[in-house]
């Protein structure tokens, strides 16, 4: 028995290497021990089908989460549809409360399931699960379920009534993906610990002002630029209102399908002045002409012919938010995104027009940040002060 189940998983393995450009490859042998072969040739047609990369792996991600849960609750995989009961027993693992859990030793998930989690470094949180992340597992099963051919139990009014019911007993604040945003002034410091030229210096430099100025780019979105991806543009005056004013060099940035455009988008975003320069010198210095633009540096100063990771775009925030003087904890890549859009509301310019450059969809997600930069501008916060 115990070879028969190894040579299914070296074969649920040598199936996940085709798609070795999207799962990573020291997790790929976890996988195949969790995943069943049908799991795997719905990630193969979801990648047929032109799913997004990161999108794609995240779905693997919760899907092997959702497998190791089932079989450790339950003894066996994961039913396809999912009944509701099952469903609802998966809130009641990872949403708790932990004042009666103290108490009673039955609340919550059980030690049992814990333990097996744990074992496979499936499971790391200390208390009941953050909202949001059960939240994206349920709506990973739920695409899964509809990409299986079946309809699910997910608009059930038990499973939302319980979702609502858990998320105020588990009483977990939510945390931000960046404590602080990176706005221009924040921005200029990162700018100033990246002010020689070595050729280190030239990258970062260029990536955090591609970064904010495209708009407040995911780390992905900008490991994942291609020299392809740039057209030069005709220079544009300083003041569109005089046409021989100082002109700036212009670029666009064709970003493709995004985390919020649809597979047949060709989104794009236009560049000017400083970003443009930066760019230019780092791709000038390295004699980059092709391929990956942003890519792995040595600590001799060796260029990779790779591109450096979304996490690479993480630490070079962290890097140099404490090379000028900054708390790192406080600052991640995703601070230039919400960044981006709390500097463009400082500065007054309309909603609509930043997110034309941000790509935000979600007109409430963006004006969160143009909301929260009037009230404390406003009035109404300082009546006592």
């Amino acid at each position: 028995m115990a070879s028969d189940r190894s040579s299914l998983v070296s074969a649920r393995a040598e199936q996940l290497d085709a798609l070795d450009a999207i799962l990573p490859f020291d997790c790929r042998d976890q996988l195949a021990g969790i995943l069943t072969d049908d799991d795997v040739e719905t990630l193969k047609h979801l990648a047929a089908q032109g799913m997004g990369a990161n999108t794609l792996r995240a779905l693997a991600s919760d899907l092997a989460y959702l497998e190791a849960w089932s079989l450790a609750a339950t003894g066996t995989p994961l039913p396809w549809p999912a009944p509701e009961s099952l469903l609802l027993k998966f809130v009641a693992h990872h949403l708790w409360d932990p004042e009666r859990r103290a108490t009673d030793a039955s609340h919550g998930m059980p030690p049992d399931v814990e333990t097996s989690l744990r074992a496979q470094a499936l499971l790391k949180a200390k208390g009941p699960h953050a909202p949001g992340t059960v939240r994206r597992r349920l709506t990973s099963w739920s695409i899964l379920t509809r990409w299986r051919g079946h309809k699910g139990n997910f608009a059930e009014p038990s499973l939302k009534s319980a979702l609502r019911l858990s998320v105020r007993a588990a009483a977990r604040p939510r945390q931000r993906k960046s404590l602080k945003a990176v706005t221009g002034d924040v921005l200029a410091q990162l700018l100033s610990a990246c002010n020689r030229e070595r050729q280190v210096d030239l990258r970062d430099r260029a990536l955090l002002l591609i970064a904010f100025a495209s708009g407040g780019r995911r780390r992905s979105e900008v490991a994942g630029l291609r020299v392809e991806d740039l057209r030069d543009e005709d220079p544009v005056p300083l003041d569109p209102k005089d046409p021989n004013s100082t002109p700036l060099p212009c670029l666009t940035i064709h970003l493709g399908r995004t985390k919020t455009t649809d597979a047949g988008d060709d989104a794009s975003v236009i560049l000017l002045g400083r970003p443009v320069l930066a760019l230019r010198k780092w791709l000038a210095a390295t004699g980059i002409d092709t391929g990956p633009i942003f890519r792995k540096i040595d600590q001799w100063g060796n260029i990779d012919r790779r591109a450096i990771t979304p996490q690479t775009v993480n630490l070079v925030v962290k890097a140099r938010a404490k090379q000028a003087g900054l708390d790192p904890a406080l600052f991640s890549a995703h601070g230039l995104r919400s960044g981006y859009l709390t500097e463009a509301a400082n500065r007054g310019i309309p909603l609509q027009e930043a997110m034309q450059q941000s790509l935000h969809k979600s007109v409430a997600q963006a004006a969160s940040y143009y909301n929260d930069s009037e009230r404390k501008m406003g009035r109404a916060t300082r009546m006592l002060t």
